[in-house]
């Protein structure tokens, strides 16, 4: 991490994803809830832009948020769907502060007291119980995906958004990314009713976060094209390159951010399964990204 730029840990924002998500009326969308925590808790754009390390795309901030929504579905404040959308129990809406650590502590007696019982007591002595501790499946799947995509050509990337878009319903999708071409990677032609227009695509494959400077420069290469644009990254986007996106008067830019991509593969099913065990199991096939 950089130095002198630091988080709240993953435990110290339990409490704020909760007010975040009153806040939002009661559920969001993973990146929503991740956006009102940072705006409420008044964190700086170096603070949501650091990264886990050097070679981890994902932000620290998701990552620790991940882990604080985990614990809050062990101690019953939330419940989450398998479309990412996390929702407040009676339990999460009514709860102050105080219940919620008084929750959590319960939460973890029982979990020592479990532990200690599969374990010798030597190693229960040095037992450090935290929420991070625990196994976010989420969190381990787009890990595993994302670093796969690292490993890929950046020729098969295009080509791979060039296939989520098809199977998203993009016609004649073409992969154009050459040089002198602005920046841009690829462009294909969506249907709204009665009405067709192209859409062009750029692919980033990015440790971090894009900034509103990329987004700036891609809709400038977008001028004189088309109007719309769709900006693919596996890392992230700052507050500031998601306000540039939608700003008024100028052409809007779509962003799907690698968990957006993650999710994308999951739906329709390229390279990642999901297996109803009754719980939900998410199987990855690496190699199928090799092919392209």
């Amino acid at each position: 991490m950089t130095e002198n730029v630091s988080l709240p840990t993953a435990r110290d924002l339990l409490w704020p994803t909760i007010l975040a998500m009153r806040a939002l009326g009661g559920s969001g969308h993973i990146e929503e809830i991740t956006e009102e925590v940072a705006h409420q808790q008044g964190f700086s754009e170096e603070q949501i832009s650091l990264q886990r390390s050097p070679t981890d795309s994902r932000p620290a901030l998701d990552y620790r948020l991940a882990w604080s929504r985990n614990g809050l579905k062990l101690f019953g404040a939330i419940v989450n769907s398998a479309r990412g959308v996390w929702a407040l129990t009676d339990n999460g809406r009514t709860w102050t502060e105080d219940q919620l650590k008084e929750a959590r502590l319960a939460w973890e007696a029982t979990y020592r007291k479990s532990y200690r019982k599969s374990t010798s007591a030597e190693d229960s002595a040095d037992l450090d119980l935290d929420v991070s501790e625990h196994d976010v499946e989420e969190t381990n799947w787009k890990d595993r995906l994302l670093e796969k995509l690292f490993t890929i050509e950046p020729s098969a990337f295009e080509r791979l958004a060039q296939r989520i878009l098809r199977e998203a319903g993009f016609r004649n999708v073409e992969v154009t990314g050459r040089s002198g071409d602005g920046g841009i990677d690829g462009v294909g032609v969506y249907q709204l009713s009665l009405v067709s227009f192209p859409i062009y695509f750029q692919c980033k494959r990015y440790r971090g976060s894009v900034s509103s400077g990329a987004v700036r420069d891609f809709r400038g290469a977008m001028s004189g094209r088309g109007e719309k644009g769709l900006l693919i990254t596996t890392g992230s986007f700052t507050p500031d390159a998601k306000k540039e996106a939608s700003r008024d008067g100028a052409p809007p830019v779509e962003l799907i951010s690698g968990d957006g991509l993650c999710n994308l593969l999951k739906d329709y099913s390229l390279g990642v399964e999901t297996i109803i065990r009754p719980i939900e199991d998410v199987q990855l096939d690496l190699e199928f990204f090799d092919e392209f």
